[in-house]
Order: structure tokens, then C-alpha cells, then sequence
């Protein structure tokens, strides 16, 4: 597929996500919650970690919840990352959270990993834009932050 097709994928990919946001809506019986702000755009989001409940070791992430208001980066984002954390250890999801934001610091030069990422590849394209970097990256640190809390 040629570059610029690819590239309008990506911005549909984006587009559909920030409409259709998978994941929103908070939800009880959450273990971990993060709200994060970004202070460059006023882009918010709050998002929950519901893990199981039936002790498994290691701990596994059911699904992540999410509300947040901002641009449709952020919005995407989130969305994309509530489609990537279904029934995954804890373990995975971080590797996850660290391919994405070497993905964001790559300026552009990485296509990142579709098998490990899923959708967010689209947002690939966001790293070209240091100021749009932290709106993407908004719901991955929450959910970083989320997990850190038991």
C-alpha cells in the first residue's frame, strides 16, 4: 500500500476511534485508577484497571475503563488502548505501554509493531508532532500509573 493510502487509513483509523470510543464510561469495581491532564492542551482523562478477581498469578487485566474530553488524538488513544487490554497480564501490558511510547519518541521513524499494538500504530504518525506526542500518550500513562496502584 502506498504511503499516502496507508496514511489515510491511519487518520480514518483515528477519526472512527475518537467517535466510537471503545472502553468509555467508568465502571465499578475497579483496582487502579488514574486521572492525567495535560497542562500543553487541557486534555484530560481518567481511566480504571479492572483486574481479575480469581487470583491468578500472574495478575491478569481484564478490560480498562475510561472518560476523558480533549482532542481526538487523546480520545482515539484511549480508545485504542481499551481494545488492547483484554484478559492480559500485567507483565504484557507494560511492554505494550513501552512499544507505544518508543513508537512516540521515534519522530516518525518507526511503522511499529501492528501484532503488539494494534490500532495504534495509526497514531505512528504522531510522533512527527512533539506537541501532539503527550495527547497520545495522555491514557497510556494512565494506565501506567492505574497499574501501580493495589
Amino acid at each position: 500500500m502506498a504511503s499516502r493510502e496507508l496514511e489515510t487509513l491511519y487518520q480514518q483509523v483515528i477519526l472512527d476511534h475518537a467517535k466510537q470510543k471503545h472502553g468509555f464510561g467508568l465502571r465499578e469495581g475497579s483496582s487502579g485508577e488514574s486521572h492525567q491532564v495535560n497542562p500543553t492542551c487541557g486534555d484530560e482523562v481518567t481511566l480504571r484497571v479492572h483486574r481479575s478477581a480469581d487470583g491468578r498469578d500472574p495478575v491478569t487485566v481484564e478490560s480498562i475503563s475510561w472518560e476523558g474530553q480533549g482532542c481526538s488524538i487523546s480520545q482515539a488513544s484511549a480508545s485504542v488502548l481499551a481494545d488492547l487490554v483484554h484478559e492480559l497480564p500485567e507483565e504484557d501490558l507494560r511492554a505494550r505501554v513501552g512499544a507505544f511510547r518508543e513508537l512516540m519518541q521515534s519522530k516518525g521513524s518507526l511503522e511499529g509493531d501492528e501484532e503488539l499494538l494494534g490500532d495504534a500504530v495509526a497514531l505512528g504518525g504522531v510522533s512527527r508532532y512533539v506537541t501532539r506526542i503527550k495527547c497520545a500518550m495522555l491514557p497510556w500513562v494512565a494506565l501506567e500509573h492505574a497499574l501501580a496502584v493495589r
